[in-house]
C-alpha cells in the first residue's frame, strides 16, 4: 500500500517532533525531503520527515532519497 503525501509546514512538523523549526529546514535540505510550494508557503511530506527523524533518533544512516525512505517504510519491522 502506498501512503499518500501528508503536507505539513516546518513549524507544524517541528511541534509534532518536538524540535526547533530550524532543524526541520536542515533535515529538509540535507536529506532532500519531499516538499511542495503553494504560494509563499512550503509544505513538507510528514511521512518523509518522521522517517528522517526516526533514523536520526536511533542512530542509523538516513536513506538518501525520499523513494528509498518510502521503500524502508513499506518493509515489515524486524
Amino acid at each position: 500500500m502506498v501512503e499518500r503525501a501528508d503536507p505539513i509546514t516546518a513549524s507544524q512538523s517541528a511541534e509534532r517532533l518536538q524540535v526547533p523549526p530550524s532543524r526541520i529546514y536542515v533535515w529538509a535540505h540535507r536529506y532532500n525531503a519531499r516538499k511542495v510550494r503553494r504560494g509563499r508557503t512550503v509544505y513538507y511530506d510528514w511521512h518523509d520527515l518522521k522517517t528522517i527523524a526516526r533514523y536520526i533518533r536511533v542512530g542509523e544512516p538516513v536513506p538518501e532519497t525520499p523513494e528509498a525512505r518510502d521503500e524502508m517504510r513499506r518493509q515489515p519491522a524486524a
